[in-house]
């Protein structure tokens, strides 16, 4: 997994980007220490949201109760898988 850069970084890459186009996207990439592809994308997401770059990260949550919610659902899904592994192995040593 790659780096990962927070949406204040990307929209201050873009806004670099898009200030100096004649240096171009690889240059403006390497100035910046970021992949190409990285900054290509991250313009393209800002030109088609009005300069705003939004971030994935570790999923888009309205608020911190709805990313809590997530991962609380997570974790309970992986207790439940947990268990009925416990109990197919029950079965089988029956």
């Amino acid at each position: 997994m790659g780096k990962q850069y927070d949406k204040q970084f990307k929209e201050d890459a873009v806004k670099y980007y898009f200030e100096h186009k004649e240096l171009g996207l690889k240059k403006c990439a390497q100035n910046l220490a970021v992949s190409k592809t990285a900054l290509g994308t991250w313009a393209k997401t800002a030109r088609e949201n009005n300069g705003e770059v939004p971030v994935r990260g570790s999923g888009n949550y309205a608020n911190d109760e709805a990313k809590e919610i997530a991962r609380l659902k997570k974790e309970l899904r992986d207790t439940q898988d947990a268990l009925e592994f416990k109990k197919a192995i029950g079965i089988l040593e029956n």
